[in-house]
């Protein structure tokens, strides 16, 4: 079959198996903490906010919704997500504890709380 081109055994996109590990405790209905060998530490279970780079208000009909771009750690600047205002506020209150929330649209960090 010429100019067909097929996944193989190897790849990132073939099956894998890996062996089963151990169940730790369980966090949540669909959620467990697995205890996992020591090539496989680095792998971080949360992801963790490091610095938000924008903020942004659209808005709808009746309302108008605040939400800010995240960095997030261990990835890059281009995979930042637009997060809920309200809920970055709740879930991580130390990233605004020091005043320093950007202006709309400006991708820079200014101190106005």
């Amino acid at each position: 079959m010429k100019g067909v081109m097929r996944f193989g055994k190897k790849g990132k996109l073939s099956p894998r198996y890996t062996v089963p590990y151990r169940i730790s405790k369980r966090v949540g209905s669909v959620a467990y903490e697995l205890e996992l060998p020591q090539e496989l530490a680095v792998v971080y279970p949360e992801e963790i906010p490091v610095q938000i780079l924008d903020r942004q208000v659209r808005k709808l009909r009746t309302k108008e919704v605040a939400s800010f771009k995240v960095l997030w750690r261990n990835q890059f600047v281009e995979e930042a997500t637009w997060e809920a205002d309200e809920d970055m506020k709740k879930r991580y209150p130390h990233l605004f504890e020091s005043g320093e929330i950007p202006d709309q649209g400006t991708n820079s960090l200014l101190s106005t709380l």
